[in-house]
């Protein structure tokens, strides 16, 4: 993927991405910590509030943005959430490798405990990806219609060294929804505001060791259920070479496990655990992040690439993928979603026959016309993996991917494997299409060009307050006052979903030539412009260039 910039006028790339940080980068985790405990957000100041994006409540304690009242507050307010859904069964807890992440869970167990909540945590303190939370609440609630079980996962997913995150999955195991959200966001910014007084609280040791907390063997489990999603005896037959950095994220030791588990050969680059991330190439604006869809973020297995018949990384909650493929390196994330969909769909009979492709509204049209040529139904969403929950719950998707890297789909027997975005699964699958295959997803995804025609596509980025923010995810078609969109007829200007009739939160304008979509970050102080183009680079930059101008004129307005 072309890499995005940070302002219109910026310098495109920051000099040292893709470069190892220098020591005055890396965070002080002793400071992050004490700001943890010390800094106490202000209800009254909107950005220290709780407030859930697209991917939970997210933040840095240094900003007093995700401090223990933040954890405390949120967590009450899921017990309320439970007692009045009547959530009776046990709520899997889990955290990665953020410096952040340990002491929230603390936090949240602590509240959980003294609510009475049955909690289930991993077996010996080991990290959990977000997938294996979905996993096990799945295959818990599976056949029931009560004591269903829930959970919460505690990450801010790639964001930096200095960030946390708290996420909250609902029975049916994906990410909660906008109404779920939205209430325990109001419950928590309500106990905020009255000094947390309503909070229930118990110290940490007597909450471990209360008789409502057991642990609960996620690696072991979500690993030996991997079989029933990837075809493993395809990939030992093949003797393919692979290689696999977990980005020193919470899946570090599951690696290890699903190449023993299943006798292939899958080498592990690194199981280094550092919550500074020193280890990282600084992403393209010169911060770490853990984003295994950025070529810069990503050098060290980059440069194995000839090592490997296909590699592989996923991010620090193993919720995203990256492939490197040999003599070309990391593939752009739409690039790889259209051959996944291409390949799954021809080779999953197991699957009902009107199962549908899941796409977000930002990612590419090849998606589209590989659906089409599949004779599958596409179901075009809002960006957010909640969209795709109920449909993979169901069988009605048997695919849901985002432009960002994040997929699921579902099993071999047509059945639900997660509901939440699982980068581990579509990382192997890359491992199961070259096996079966003979050729790696980047030869695949040229046969698809050959085919269907080529397609050009960037992002490009730039910070955004507040209030620009809601003026841009309240755009209308009316605010777009142009009928032509570099040199051709615009076709239609979309604020809702094709799929599901739901807000996009931003905008949609589509010609003949390409598209662009322009909507703000749910997880950052930016705005994101994403367009392809049917026609080429120079036809790419132009659609860029006006998309830049309609976002500009309806922020200054």
């Amino acid at each position: 993927m072309t890499q995005p910039v940070l302002a219109k006028d910026a310098p495109r790339i920051d000099p040292r991405a893709g470069q190892l940080p220098s020591a005055g980068q890396l965070v002080d985790t002793a400071k992050l910590i004490d700001a943890y405990y010390t800094r106490h957000p202000d209800p009254r100041v909107p950005a220290e509030r709780v407030a859930f994006g697209t991917s939970g409540h997210r933040g840095s304690s240094f900003d007093s943005t995700f401090n223990e009242a933040h954890v405390l507050a949120i967590t009450q307010a899921i017990c309320l959430y439970r007692r009045q859904e009547r959530i009776s069964g046990p709520l899997f807890i889990g955290f990665d490798t953020h410096e952040l992440s340990r002491p929230a869970f603390e936090s949240a167990l602590e509240v959980l405990a003294a609510n009475g909540v049955d909690v289930l945590i991993s077996k010996g303190g080991e990290y959990t990806p977000t997938p294996a939370i979905s996993q096990a609440i799945l295959v818990h609630n599976r056949g029931r219609k009560e004591a269903l079980a829930d959970g919460i996962v505690i990450t801010p997913s790639h964001n930096p060294p200095e960030d946390g995150g708290f996420k909250y999955n609902p029975p049916n195991g994906g990410p909660a929804d906008t109404g779920i959200t939205g209430w325990i966001e109001k419950q928590a910014n309500a106990l905020l505001a009255d000094g947390l007084k309503a909070v229930k609280r118990v110290p940490f040791q007597q909450a471990r060791q209360a008789n409502t907390t057991a642990e609960y063997d996620f690696l072991q489990t979500y690993v030996a259920d991997l079989g029933n999603v990837i075809d493993f005896d395809a990939i030992r037959a093949s003797g393919i070479r692979m290689g696999v950095d977990p980005l020193g994220g919470a899946g570090v030791h599951y690696w290890a496990r699903i190449a023993d588990h299943y006798r292939i050969d899958l080498a592990v680059v690194s199981e280094q655990v550092d919550p500074r991330f020193s280890f990282m190439t600084l992403d393209w604006d010169g911060r770490i992040r853990m984003d295994p869809s950025s070529s810069y973020a990503m050098q060290r297995l980059i440069g194995l690439k000839g090592k490997y018949d296909i590699a592989f990384a996923c991010d620090t909650d193993h919720d995203r993928h990256g492939i490197v493929v040999p003599g070309e390196g990391l593939m752009p994330p739409n690039h790889y979603l259209a051959v996944a969909v291409d390949y799954l769909f021809r080779n999953r009979p197991g699957w009902k026959a009107e199962a549908a492709v899941g796409k977000t509204v930002v990612s590419s049209a090849m998606i589209d016309r590989v659906t089409a040529r599949l004779g599958r139904k596409l179901c075009e969403v809002p960006v957010g993996f909640k969209w795709f929950a109920d449909g993979l719950l169901d069988g009605s998707l048997g695919f849901g991917g985002e432009e960002s890297a994040g997929a699921s789909f579902l099993r071999r027997d047509g059945t639900v494997w997660t509901t939440d975005k699982d980068g581990v699964a579509p990382a192997l699958l890359s491992a199961e299409m070259t096996a079966r295959t003979g050729r790696h997803p980047g030869t695949l995804y040229r046969d698809l060009v050959r085919d269907l025609g080529d397609m050009t596509a960037d992002r490009v980025e730039a910070p955004a307050t507040a209030e620009q923010k809601k003026k841009l995810a309240g755009l209308s078609p009316q605010q777009v006052r142009i009928t032509e969109m570099a040199g051709e007829p615009i076709q239609s200007v979309l604020t809702k979903a094709p799929g599901n009739d739901a807000p996009i939160g931003g905008i949609k304008v589509i010609s003949k030539g390409g598209w662009f979509a322009a909507r703000p970050s749910g997880t950052e102080d930016i705005y994101k412009i994403y367009a392809e183009s049917f026609h080429g680079a120079d036809h790419l930059r132009t659609l860029l260039r006006e998309a830049q101008t309609i976002v500009d004129t309806a922020l200054a307005g």
